[in-house]
């Protein structure tokens, strides 16, 4: 199984190459990952020269949205509380930069889009 498309790990890549010099980026959610049977969801952004460490916001759905990495490969490990897989939401369109979404989540304790 695998969330991404060849496109979207081909601009997460790029992403991650980025943040790799030491550039100074805020680019627009590239995917969203969400739980159908619960309240977590993942926006990342970019993705490691493994292909599998993926950086972005993060929310267990625990109230506590954070910046961080997390593996693609643990993610497809994951199930919901009714045994459904995560996945990745086909209608995504990201509307404003990665900084933004997580001021907003921050503030609200979960990230709405």
């Amino acid at each position: 199984m695998t969330f991404l498309t060849e496109l979207q790990r081909t601009q997460m890549l790029a992403n991650g190459a980025a943040r790799a010099r030491g550039e100074t980026i805020d680019p627009y959610p590239v995917v969203k990952l969400h739980t159908l049977d619960a309240g977590a969801v993942w926006l990342l952004v970019s993705l490691d020269a493994d292909g599998d460490q993926a950086y972005g916001l993060c929310d267990a759905g625990t109230g506590f949205p954070e910046l961080g990495a997390v593996s693609l490969s643990a993610l497809e490990g994951v199930r919901g509380p009714q045994g459904m897989r995560i996945a990745a939401d086909p209608h995504f369109k990201a509307r404003q930069p990665l900084s933004a979404y997580a001021a907003e989540a921050i503030q609200d304790g979960s990230i709405n889009d």
